[in-house]
C-alpha cells in the first residue's frame, strides 16, 4: 500500500466514525426537542428543509456547478436518494414508537449487515468472512449498547400492544433498509457526482416527497412551537443532516460501502456515552459489553483490511 492509498483509507475511516459520531448526537437533541412539545412527524421534515436551505444558499454564492445534474443523476440522487431518506424520517419515528426508542435503534443497526450483503452483487465488493463477520458483531454491539440501559424509566419491550410492537419491527426494518440502501447508492453516485451534490439532491428530493405523502397521510409538519425547539432542529440539520453526510460521503468514496457502514455504527457509542452525562442515563453491564463490541469490531476491521491491502499491494511495488 502506498503512502497515499494509506492516507486516504486513514481518512476514509476517520470519515465515517465522524458521522456516525455527530449522528450519535442525534437522541440527545431529539429528546431535547421533544421536550419542547415538537411534533415527532415533523421533525424530520424541518431538519430537512433548514439544511436543504442552507446548502442550496452555499450552492448559490460558491458552487452553482451543483444545480447541474444530468437525467440519471437525478432519477438518482433526488428520485432513489430522496425516497429513502423520506422513507427512513418517517420509518424511524414509527419504529420509535412502536418499538421503542432503544428497539427501534437496534433494529437499524442490522444495516452493515445488508450492506455487506448487497455490496458484493451490486458493486462489485468483496464478502470477506472477515467483514461480514465484523458487521455482524458490531450489530450485535450496537443492540446491546441501545438496550442495556439502566435507568431513565425506558419502555419495555414486554409493556408494549403487540399490534404497535409489529408496526415498530416494520418501520425500524424500514429504517435500515434505506440507511443501507443510501449507503449503497452514494458509493456508486459520489465517485461520480461529488458529496455536495449528491447531498443536496438527495435532501431537496425527501423535502419534496415529505411534503407531498406528510399531508396525504394526515402529518402536515407543524413547525417547531418555540425558539429553543427552533434551536434544536438547526442543530439538528447542521449536525445530522449538513455535517454528518459530508463526512459520511466522504467515507464511502475513500473506502468500501461495508466497512463505511461499519465504521459509521459508532452512532450508539457516542449517543450512549452523551446520554449518560447530559441525560443521566447509565448503561448496565450488557451495555458496556455492548459499546466495547462496537469500538473493537471498529478498530479492528480497520487494522485488518489494512493490513490485507498492504499485503495485497506489495506485488505490484515489488514487480
Amino acid at each position: 500500500m502506498t503512502k497515499d492509498q494509506r492516507s486516504s483509507r486513514v481518512i476514509g475511516y476517520l470519515c465515517a466514525l465522524g458521522a456516525g459520531s455527530v449522528w450519535g448526537t442525534t437522541g440527545p437533541l431529539s429528546t431535547k426537542l421533544y421536550a419542547e412539545g415538537a411534533a415527532i412527524t415533523g421533525i424530520g421534515f424541518w431538519r430537512l428543509m433548514l439544511g436543504t436551505a442552507g446548502l442550496a444558499l452555499w450552492a448559490l454564492l460558491f458552487h452553482r456547478e451543483v444545480f447541474k445534474v444530468d437525467r440519471k443523476g437525478l432519477w438518482l440522487m433526488a428520485g432513489l436518494g430522496g425516497a429513502m431518506v423520506a422513507l427512513f424520517e418517517v420509518a424511524y419515528q414509527f419504529g420509535i414508537a412502536g418499538a421503542g426508542v432503544a428497539g427501534a435503534a437496534a433494529l437499524l443497526y442490522t444495516a452493515p449487515v445488508m450492506v455487506a450483503l448487497v455490496a458484493r452483487p451490486l458493486l462489485g465488493e468483496r464478502l470477506t468472512p472477515l467483514r461480514f463477520a465484523l458487521a455482524v458483531v458490531v450489530m450485535i454491539g450496537a443492540a446491546m449498547t441501545v438496550t442495556g440501559k439502566s435507568g431513565g424509566g425506558a419502555t419495555t419491550q414486554s409493556a408494549i400492544a403487540l399490534p404497535s410492537l409489529v408496526v415498530g419491527i416494520f418501520g425500524g426494518l424500514l429504517a435500515a433498509v434505506s440507511y443501507a440502501t443510501t449507503t449503497v447508492l452514494a458509493r456508486w453516485t459520489v465517485p461520480r457526482y461529488g458529496s455536495y451534490r449528491m447531498l443536496f439532491w438527495e435532501a431537496l428530493g425527501g423535502v419534496v416527497i415529505l411534503a407531498i405523502v406528510l399531508p396525504l397521510a394526515g402529518y402536515a409538519p407543524a413547525p417547531p412551537p418555540t425558539s429553543a425547539a427552533w434551536l434544536y432542529v438547526f442543530a439538528l440539520a447542521a449536525g445530522g443532516v449538513v455535517l454528518a453526510n459530508f463526512l459520511f460521503f466522504g467515507g464511502v468514496r475513500r473506502i468500501e460501502a461495508t466497512p463505511t457502514a461499519v465504521a459509521a455504527t459508532i452512532e450508539p457509542v457516542v449517543g450512549a456515552l452523551l446520554a449518560f452525562l447530559l441525560l443521566r442515563q447509565g448503561l448496565t453491564l450488557v451495555g458496556w459489553v455492548g459499546l466495547v463490541m462496537v469500538v473493537g469490531g471498529v478498530a479492528a476491521g480497520y487494522l485488518k483490511e489494512g493490513s490485507e491491502s498492504e499485503l495485497q499491494t506489495q506485488p505490484e511495488q515489488a514487480g
